[in-house]
C-alpha cells in the first residue's frame, strides 16, 4: 500500500487520491484546509475515544465480579439497581424536556412510513434502495405470497384478479367513496377540478375530497390520478391497453404507492470493509449519491442495463398547477460505532484511525454536494446514524466530534443531525439522558433486537445461561425495552419532529407473514420501520394507511411510563433442564447461521446475506445476527450447558451442511474439504470459542482480522 504523509498523518494514497480528485472538488473547501483540520481533530479526540471503549471493559469487570459474587444466593433485583448506579451503569435521569432539532425533513419529521436498509459499497443495491421511493404495489403482491397459490413469473389472469379485488379492498378502506366500492368503478375522470368516478350512468365521488391531489393526462381520460392518506401519496394509473388493464373495468393497470421514504446507506453491519481500498469504495458510491450522478451498469437477458437514480414525479394539480414529488427516499448514512480502527490512515503515534471519526468526516464531506441541488435534503441536513453507542459520555462525544467537523467543513452548526441505534444496553436504560446530550441533532431512535440482544447476553455473561434465542422475543426485558424506547422519545417530543423506529424483517421471502405482523410497529408508535427489499417496503407502506400513526402516538402518551427494572430483568434460565435434542437443535440453529454468514464475509467481503436457517428460511443477516448467535453457544460453553469439543462437531456438521447450500456459487469454496486452512470456518470458531473475551461480544475485530489475512493471501 503506497503512503502519502500530510499533517502527521500516514494516508493510504487510495484513499488520499479520492478525498483530493474526487470528494473535495466542487466544495470550496481547499485541500491543505481539510487535511489539516481533519489531523487537528483526530489526534485531539482519537485519546478520548480509547478511554470510553477503555472504560466499556472497566464496567463489564465490575459486572462480571458482581455477578460471580452474588450467583449463589437469591438474585435481589433492588441490590442488583443500587450496585449499577454505584459504577456509574445507570444514570438518574434529570428533568423533562423537548428536543430542539431544527431543519428536518419531511420524510423523518412528519410522514410516517417504511425505512430500508442497504449496504453501500454495492452501487446496484443502493441505487434500488434510493429509488425505493414509489414502488408497484401490483407487481408486489403479485410476486410475493401476499396473494395466496402459485406465483407465476408468465401472466396469470386468475391471479391479477386477485391483486386486484385485494387493492380494491384496500382502497375502500382508505380513499373510502360516498356511496359505492372501488370494485364498481368503471370510469375515473375529472369535471371542474373535482375527481367523477362513475358506475354506468351513476357518478360516485371520494367521501374526503381532500384525499385527490392531482392528476396526469386529459381531464376527461386521465392517464393517472395522484390521492393522498396519512401523508402518503399512492398513484393509481390508468392504461386500458395493458394486460392488467384490459381486465380492470375501471382501466386501472397498477397503482404506484409511497414506499420507502427513507432509506439508511450502511458502511457499518452490511459491509465487510476492512481497508482502504473497501472504504474509498464505500464513500465512493456514498459521493455519487449525493452529487446525483451514481449509476450502475450490468446485463439482464443479455441487454446492458443502466441504473441510475430517478428523478421527481410531477403531476397537474386539482387547480391546475404544476406539483412535483419527490421521486427518491430521503438518504441517512450509518457510519460505524466507537470501536473499531482503521489501517487506511495511521495517526503520528503509529496507531489506526478510530473509524468512525474518518466516517463522520467523509461522509459528510461528500454530502456537502447535496447543499448544492438540494435533492436528498432540502433543508441543508447531513443524516448520520451512529451505532453502538454505550451511555450518555458515548453520544456526547459523538456530540462533539460532529461539530468539529462542522466546524473544519465550514459548515452551519447542528447541519450534522444524529440518529442513535437504541442497541446498547447501557444506552437504553439512560436513553433520556443520552438524547439530552444531542437535542439539537437528534432526529432518530430506533430499537434493534439482535444487537440489543448480544449486548444483554454479553453484559449478564456471568450471571448464568441464557434462555433459547426464540423465547427471547418473550421475555420481560425485550417487551419491555419496545416500549420504552417509544415512551422515552415520545417525552422527548419527537411527535412531528423526529423518527422513532423498529428494526428488521428479516425473512425477505414471507411476505405474507410480514403483512400480518409488522402492523405491530406502526401500532406501536413507530413512525418507521426497517424493511430488506424495496418489494417488502411497497406492501408494508400499507400498514401506514391503515394505522394513523401520530395519533397512535397520542394515544400512547397517555399510557404508564415502561419501568427500566422491568428491562434490566436478566434472560437467564433458572432451571435448564433442557432436552440434549432441544440443545442440539438451537446450537446447529445458531451454528449454520454463523457460518452461513461469515464464509461470504471472509472469503467473498459480502457484508449482507441471505442464510438459510435450520427450517431452510432464508434470512437477511448481517453482523447483529452473528453476535447474538456467537454469545448465545459461548454463554452456553461457559455455564456447561454444552462442551467446546461437543459445539465443534456440530461446527463441523453445519459447515457441510452451508456448503450444500452454497454448491451453486462459482465463487463459493467449502470449508469442510480442508477445514484446518479455511479462514472461514476458522473466524466462525474463533467468534464463539472466543466469544467471551470479545469487546461487548462485538464480531468485528475478528472478523476484519481473518478478512485481512484473506485478502493478503489471493
Amino acid at each position: 500500500m503506497k503512503i502519502v504523509e500530510k499533517n502527521s498523518l500516514k494516508i493510504s494514497s487510495v484513499l488520499f487520491d479520492f478525498i483530493n480528485n474526487e470528494a473535495i472538488p466542487g466544495t470550496n473547501i481547499e485541500s491543505e484546509h481539510f487535511w489539516k483540520g481533519f489531523s487537528n481533530v483526530v489526534h485531539e479526540l482519537a485519546p478520548l475515544n480509547k478511554s470510553l471503549i477503555e472504560k466499556r471493559e472497566i464496567i463489564q469487570k465490575k459486572i462480571d465480579d458482581w455477578h460471580k459474587l452474588n450467583n449463589q444466593k437469591d438474585f435481589d433485583k433492588t441490590e442488583y439497581i443500587n450496585f449499577l448506579k454505584s459504577i456509574g451503569y445507570l444514570i438518574e435521569e434529570k428533568e423533562d424536556f423537548a428536543i430542539e432539532t431544527v431543519n428536518v425533513d419531511k420524510e423523518i419529521s412528519s410522514i410516517a412510513g417504511p425505512q430500508l436498509v442497504v449496504p453501500v459499497d454495492n452501487a446496484r443495491y443502493a441505487l434500488n434502495a434510493a429509488n425505493a421511493r414509489w414502488g408497484s404495489l401490483y407487481n408486489a403482491l403479485y410476486g410475493t405470497d401476499v396473494i395466496k397459490g402459485k406465483i407465476n413469473k408468465s401472466w396469470d389472469q386468475e391471479r391479477a384478479k386477485k391483486v386486484i379485488e385485494f387493492v380494491k379492498d384496500f382502497m375502500d378502506r382508505n380513499i373510502p367513496l360516498k356511496k359505492t366500492s372501488w370494485r364498481d368503478v368503471q370510469k375515473i375522470q375529472l369535471e371542474k377540478s373535482n375527481l367523477i368516478l362513475t358506475n354506468g350512468s351513476n357518478n360516485d365521488f371520494l367521501k374526503n375530497d381532500n384525499q385527490f391531489i392531482a392528476f396526469n393526462g386529459d381531464e376527461k381520460n386521465p392517464s393517472s390520478i395522484l390521492l393522498k392518506n396519512n401523508n402518503l401519496h399512492f398513484e393509481i394509473v390508468i392504461n386500458p391497453d395493458t394486460m392488467v388493464g384490459k381486465i380492470d373495468k375501471a382501466s386501472i393497470s397498477d397503482v404506484i404507492v409511497e414506499s420507502a421514504l427513507s432509506t439508511i446507506i450502511d458502511n457499518e453491519d452490511s459491509v465487510a470493509a476492512v481497508d482502504a481500498e473497501d472504504k474509498v469504495k464505500c464513500y465512493r458510491n456514498w459521493l455519487g449519491l449525493m452529487k446525483g450522478d451514481l449509476t450502475s451498469r450490468f446485463e439482464k437477458n443479455g441487454k446492458e442495463i443502466v441504473r441510475k437514480l430517478n428523478s421527481d414525479r410531477n403531476y397537474t394539480s386539482k387547480e391546475g398547477k404544476k406539483i412535483s414529488l419527490h421521486g427518491r427516499a430521503l438518504l441517512l448514512n450509518r457510519n460505524v460505532g466507537h470501536l473499531m480502527t482503521n489501517p487506511s490512515i495511521l495517526l503520528k503515534d503509529g496507531s489506526e484511525i478510530p473509524e468512525g471519526m474518518m466516517d463522520a468526516f467523509i461522509s459528510t464531506l461528500c454530502a456537502i454536494h447535496d447543499f448544492k441541488n438540494n435533492k436528498n435534503s432540502r433543508t441543508g441536513s447531513v443524516y448520520i446514524v451512529k451505532p453502538k453507542m454505550h451511555g450518555p459520555e458515548e453520544v456526547e462525544f459523538t456530540n462533539a466530534l460532529f461539530g468539529k467537523v462542522e466546524q473544519v467543513l465550514g459548515i452551519k452548526k447542528y447541519s450534522i443531525k444524529v440518529g442513535i441505534m437504541d442497541e446498547e444496553r447501557r444506552t437504553t436504560v439512560n436513553l433520556k439522558e443520552c438524547i439530552r446530550k444531542v437535542k439539537n441533532r437528534i432526529v432518530f431512535i430506533n430499537t434493534g433486537f439482535l444487537d440489543r440482544t448480544g449486548d444483554e447476553m454479553h453484559t449478564s455473561f456471568e450471571a448464568g445461561p441464557m434462555i433459547f434465542k426464540g423465547d427471547m422475543k418473550k421475555s420481560t426485558w425485550l417487551n419491555t425495552y419496545e416500549n420504552w424506547n417509544v415512551d422515552i422519545g415520545l417525552n422527548c417530543g419527537f411527535s412531528g419532529k423526529a423518527q422513532i423506529g423498529k428494526g428488521m424483517w428479516a425473512m425477505p421471502d414471507q411476505m405474507a407473514n410480514m403483512m400480518e405482523q409488522k402492523i405491530s410497529h406502526p401500532k406501536s408508535g413507530a413512525n418507521c420501520a426497517w424493511v430488506p427489499s424495496p418489494t417488502a417496503a411497497t406492501l408494508h407502506s400499507l400498514h401506514y394507511h391503515e394505522v394513523d400513526v401520530f395519533n397512535e402516538q397520542k394515544k400512547i402518551k397517555l399510557r404508564n411510563k415502561a419501568k427500566v427494572e422491568n428491562i434490566l430483568e436478566i434472560p437467564k434460565a433458572d432451571r435448564p433442564n433442557w432436552s440434549m435434542e432441544d440443545i442440539n437443535r438451537e446450537l446447529e440453529n445458531n451454528a449454520q447461521g454463523i457460518l452461513g454468514y461469515v464464509v461470504r464475509w471472509v472469503d467473498q467481503g459480502v457484508g449482507c446475506s441471505k442464510v438459510p436457517d435450520i427450517n431452510n428460511i432464508g434470512l437477511m443477516e448481517d453482523r447483529a445476527t452473528l453476535r447474538i448467535s456467537s454469545q448465545h453457544i459461548a454463554n452456553w460453553i461457559h455455564h456447561g450447558i454444552c462442551s467446546k469439543d461437543h459445539v465443534m462437531k456440530i461446527m463441523k456438521k453445519m459447515a457441510k451442511t452451508v456448503d450444500e447450500q452454497n454448491k451453486d456459487d462459482p465463487l463459493y469454496k467449502k470449508m469442510s474439504e480442508n477445514f484446518e486452512n479455511s479462514k472461514a470456518f476458522s473466524a466462525a470458531c474463533d467468534l464463539v470459542f472466543k466469544g467471551r473475551v470479545q469487546p461487548s461480544g462485538y464480531t468485528e475485530p475478528l472478523l476484519h482480522q481473518k478478512r485481512l489475512e484473506k485478502k493478503a493471501s489471493t
